[in-house]
């Protein structure tokens, strides 16, 4: 008989299985999909959002794939510029792989391609083809590995409905899970830190966000995102790259053959790889993505304060310089610029620009501004329990003194009530912050009543994701 829950009232236990529930979570972003099980600390499976396509049309996931050279494959990402899913076929099978590929197992290799079978063989009475049977048994393997546990997804706070009902859709008719829910990163954050209520900003790859979580609640008009995150600090790294004299070479790992050291600023002196079919422009960003990332890690700062970077270049000439090591030998310290880089989070201005970008970021879009516009669609009421608690996450936010800055800047823009930035010393909790999250709320016994069933969906739609999942 078919459940009569209005869509608002949570499920019986017997619906979800009590609390004998080993979920799983799964945070999927611009730059890489995180999935593991509820109650555990970190994630297990940490796969690129990045992939393969070769020219036959084989999609091709994980690091190892990803990350070898060859000339027949571009590299692409479901992704939108506002980390929203734009090929939802991809995307699908990327999820699936994250969890497949180190959690659950892949699905096991098909009869018809186990090398027993070569589609001639006949059954015991010699008369019947085994290949219709064999589809039959591939069909019903399908996906069973996804369909013991109920699974936790995160999205972006202003993903729009019909994606989220898309989601849902994958994970009950595509993978056919038992119980779904889906959360908003900033609230995840909030929680995987002990708050219930918060200001989150979280500093991704494609996009940075502020959310105002009042009581375990997202505020929805609080929501602000700017692409001022990851992915524009390795272009302001290029730019500053390109405008010093001499230029930085930006030599990616896999054209290295051989090295040899050399002195600082001297030319390297590396023996290069030559390939007779070269790797694409698409993949050669890639790889140089991940010497940038390297270099944001280690070298690039932010200025700590008090006041802005241009109004303290003495002092910040005063400080030591860092050194960095391309993968071909080259290497360089960097001084004053190094701080430049991450200025642009905090003044727009200050920014880097070229040919490419020719006029700085919005004003608007800083960090400060973020925070600003939200707090001011934030009842007054909130706001101060809100300065108080503001959580700074997200991969993108390990610059160095980044936490200091952010702390100064907003204690100057509100001098009244107490300001207090939080920023996990762990660089692990604070770049799988939403993840950690996640794994605490699937494993609360209180929340399990929350999830979205099989029975629910099959009687409401995906529409039901938008009543259960605020």
């Amino acid at each position: 008989m078919a459940s009569t829950l209005p869509p608002t009232q949570p499920p019986p236990k017997e619906d979800y299985g009590g609390d004998e529930i080993n979920a799983l979570v799964l945070d999927a972003g611009s730059y890489s999909i995180r999935a593991g099980f509820a109650g555990e600390d970190t994630p297990k499976s940490v796969v690129p959002s990045y992939y393969g396509l070769t020219t036959k049309g084989e999609r091709l996931f994980g690091e190892n794939a990803v990350h070898l050279p060859r000339g027949d494959m571009e590299i692409k990402n479901p992704y939108d510029a506002e980390g929203v899913v734009e090929d939802w076929e991809t995307a699908s099978r990327l999820w699936e792989y994250s969890i497949t590929s180190r959690l659950t197992g892949a699905r096991q290799t098909p009869p018809s391609r186990n090398g027993l079978n070569d589609g001639t063989t006949k059954d015991g009475d010699g008369d019947v083809p085994v290949e219709e049977d064999l589809e039959k048994m591939e069909e019903d393997e399908r996906d069973r590995s996804l369909e013991e546990y109920p699974l936790l997804m995160s999205e972006p706070g202003w993903n729009t409905t019909k994606a989220r009902e898309r989601t849902i859709e994958i994970a009950m008719e595509e993978w056919g899970v038992p119980a779904f829910f889906l959360a908003k990163n900033g609230q995840l954050a909030a929680y995987g830190n002990g708050k219930a209520t918060a200001l989150v900003v979280d500093v991704g790859h494609q996009n940075t966000s502020v959310t105002a979580i009042w009581e375990g609640m997202v505020l929805r008009k609080s929501l602000m995102h700017s692409p001022l995150a990851g992915s524009f600090l390795n272009d302001q790294i290029r730019m500053m790259f390109a405008s010093m004299q001499p230029s930085v070479p930006l030599t990616p790992h896999y054209m290295v053959k051989s090295k040899a050291p050399v002195d600082a600023g001297v030319p390297s002196a590396a023996t290069y790889m030559n390939y007779a079919d070269p790797p694409k422009e698409s993949y050669r960003n890639l790889e140089e993505d991940r010497v940038l990332t390297s270099f944001k890690e280690s070298v690039v700062q932010a200025w700590s304060g008090p006041g802005r970077l241009d109004s303290n270049l003495e002092a910040v000439k005063l400080s030591p310089p860092r050194p960095f090591e391309m993968p071909d030998g080259w290497n360089q310290v960097f001084g004053a610029e190094r701080y430049r880089v991450a200025e642009a989070y905090f003044d727009t201005k200050s920014a880097y620009t070229d040919a490419a970008h020719p006029a700085p970021p919005n004003s608007d879009d800083s960090i400060p501004s973020l925070v600003h516009r939200a707090l001011n669609n934030c009842d007054v009421d909130t706001r101060a329990a809100l300065l108080g608690n503001v959580i700074l996450t997200g991969a993108g936010s390990l610059i160095e003194k980044l936490p200091e800055r952010l702390q100064g800047d907003l204690q100057v823009m509100y001098p009244n009530p107490r300001v207090r930035v939080l920023a996990n010393a762990s660089s692990v909790e604070r770049k799988y912050g939403a993840w950690i999250g996640g794994s605490v709320l699937a494993s609360l016994g209180t929340f399990h009543q929350m999830w979205i069933s099989r029975e629910e969906y099959k009687e409401y739609g995906p529409s039901l994701v938008e009543k259960r999942c605020k």
